[in-house]
Formats: C-alpha cells, sequence, structure tokens
C-alpha cells in the first residue's frame, strides 16, 4: 500500500512541474504542511533552512541525514500533496547521495534536492561560498538517479554558481546536471528577472528540456517577483520556503513582549487559531463537526471562539 501512495505523489509531482507554475510553501513542521494542503497547494517543501532553525541550529549542513528524513517523513506522511524535500550537498559524496535517495523515497518524499557547495556549505544568499568541481556534482546526480527505486522520483540539481562564478558558468553548470540525469534544475541566487529570463533562454537554446525551480526567499540577493512573473519568464515552481516560518516568528516575538509588558493575551485573541480550528486542521472529530469542505469555520461576531 505504501509503495502505491508513494508512486502516485512521485508521478504526481513530475506531471505538476511539466504542466503550470504553482508556488511551492515551505513546511517546516507537519502541521503546518497541512495547512498548506488545506490553503489549496499542490506541492509542499522541506527547507533545509527552516528544519535547522527550528533546531536552534544555523543553516551550514548541521543536520544530519536521519534527522532530516525522519522530520521531512513527517511532513511529508501528514498530507496527500506531494513534499520535496532540500538535501543540501547530499551529506557527501555519491555513495552518501544515493543513500539519502533510499531514505527519502523510503519517507514518503516525493522529489528532492541538491546543490554544488562543498560540504561545509552557507545558505545560498550569502557572500563567501564555495562549490565543488562540476565532475564531483555531475558524479552526485548520477548516484542519485541510479539509487533511485522509483523511477518518478525527482531530482532537483540547484547550482550556487551565480554568485561564485558567474550567470554563465551557472547555466554551464546547470546543462552539464541536466545530461547527468537531473529531472529539474533550480539555480540560486540570481539577481533580477533579467538573469532568470536570460537562464531559461540559454538551457532551452542548449538543447536542455526540464522544468527550472525558481527560489523566493525574502531578504536575499533576489528581487521578489510574483509566480505569474516566473510563469512569463519560463519556471515551473517558485519556492517560498522560510516565508511561513519568518511569519510565525515574527508574530511570536511580539507576542512575548506584549504579554511581559501586559501580562495578559486577551488583546490577541483575534490573532489565534481558535481551539475548534485547530482540532479542524487536525481532524481531531473524525464526525467532521468542526470541518467545512476543509476550511476555517466562519469567524462571526459574537460567536464564541474556543
Amino acid at each position: 500500500m505504501m509503495e502505491q501512495k508513494r508512486s502516485t505523489k512521485t508521478s504526481r509531482l513530475r506531471e505538476l512541474l511539466t504542466t503550470r507554475t504553482l508556488a511551492i510553501p515551505g513546511a517546516f513542521n507537519a502541521l503546518v504542511a497541512m495547512q498548506i494542503e488545506r490553503a489549496g497547494y499542490e506541492i509542499a517543501y522541506v527547507s533545509g533552512a527552516a528544519i535547522s532553525a527550528c533546531r536552534g541550529l544555523p543553516d551550514i549542513g548541521l543536520v544530519t541525514l536521519g534527522d532530516m528524513a525522519a522530520e521531512a517523513a513527517r511532513i511529508a506522511c501528514s498530507v496527500s500533496i506531494p513534499t520535496i524535500v532540500d538535501a543540501d550537498t547530499g551529506y557527501g559524496g555519491p555513495l552518501s547521495v544515493a543513500e539519502a535517495v533510499r531514505a527519502f523515497e523510503g519517507s514518503d518524499l516525493a522529489g528532492m534536492q541538491i546543490e554544488d557547495q562543498e560540504t561545509v556549505k552557507k545558505c545560498g544568499h550569502l557572500s563567501g561560498k564555495s562549490l565543488v568541481p562540476v565532475a564531483d556534482m555531475a558524479a552526485k546526480i548520477e548516484a542519485a538517479v541510479h539509487a533511485k527505486r522509483d523511477p518518478d522520483f525527482v531530482i532537483i540539481a540547484r547550482t550556487d554558481a551565480r554568485s561564485v562564478e558567474g550567470l554563465e558558468a551557472a547555466v554551464q553548470r546547470a546543462v552539464t546536471y541536466a545530461e547527468a540525469g537531473a529531472d529539474a534544475l533550480f539555480p540560486e541566487a540570481l539577481e533580477s528577472a533579467e538573469e532568470f529570463q536570460t537562464f531559461a533562454r540559454e538551457i532551452k537554446e542548449r538543447g536542455v528540456r526540464v522544468p527550472l525551480i525558481a527560489n523566493m526567499t525574502e531578504f536575499g540577493k533576489t528581487p521578489l517577483l510574483s509566480v505569474a512573473e516566473f510563469e512569463r519568464l519560463g519556471y515551473r515552481g517558485v519556492l517560498f520556503p522560510v516565508t511561513g516560518l519568518r511569519t510565525a516568528l515574527q508574530a511570536v516575538d511580539r507576542l512575548l513582549a506584549e504579554l511581559k509588558l501586559c501580562g495578559s493575551q486577551k488583546d490577541w485573541l483575534h490573532r489565534m487559531m481558535t481551539r475548534r480550528e485547530l482540532y479542524s486542521l487536525l481532524r481531531y472529530n473524525d464526525s467532521g463537526e468542526h470541518r467545512e469542505g476543509g476550511t476555517y469555520e466562519h469567524r462571526s461576531e459574537g460567536v464564541s471562539r474556543d
């Protein structure tokens, strides 16, 4: 039964990435993944940066494969939509990448992203990154492809070359990664809409026909573009990897400050998910008493907010 479910998710991800352009929000736990699905999104993303942050760690590759596979499994198994996992640099060389593929396939993930930074990595939008040789990254991709049990499991190759070697090098690396078997390409930290357009055009002109993924993280090197703009530029997936986490953290920060000042949370009740809404999201009541088509119950003035 699990094998059938996993295959359905992988084939669905592959189909979605070839038919239209979609926003792909980041889920930093299973509950948020359930919110993403209920909001109508068709793909979720498990960001290495977000999972690291939730463990109180910086995004420098400190989360192990075992920890990431366990957390990603909780997220992926909580929803029926396909989930992509960020595997950073693949946890080592080709043998480690192959192990990662098997671990994530067995965790109900539909796809996996690996990048061409050195193992001691940095956030993709910080300066001072170092890249592995092109041949080394190509070998990782080949290992990932050969390790797949499910042929539909999607391997996404990310290149961080733009800020290290320049845009043309990013294009060249991406072409090599596609030739090695990558199912989708992800150019990290491009700096303008024109660069995204150039990347897409150059990839196409060099005969590569795989979906392109863009990263729409905040406060980085990339200007904030809409999903519709990315569609016009030739991209099929737009990641919002840490958007939900940043928003939640800001809200908690402000709540804690006010709670410390005022000694009460009563002025924050209108900003909170109610008990009923939380139970609805969790499918706490199997009778569906508090669930209406998968959306939050209507909040009317004067209605009790349990």
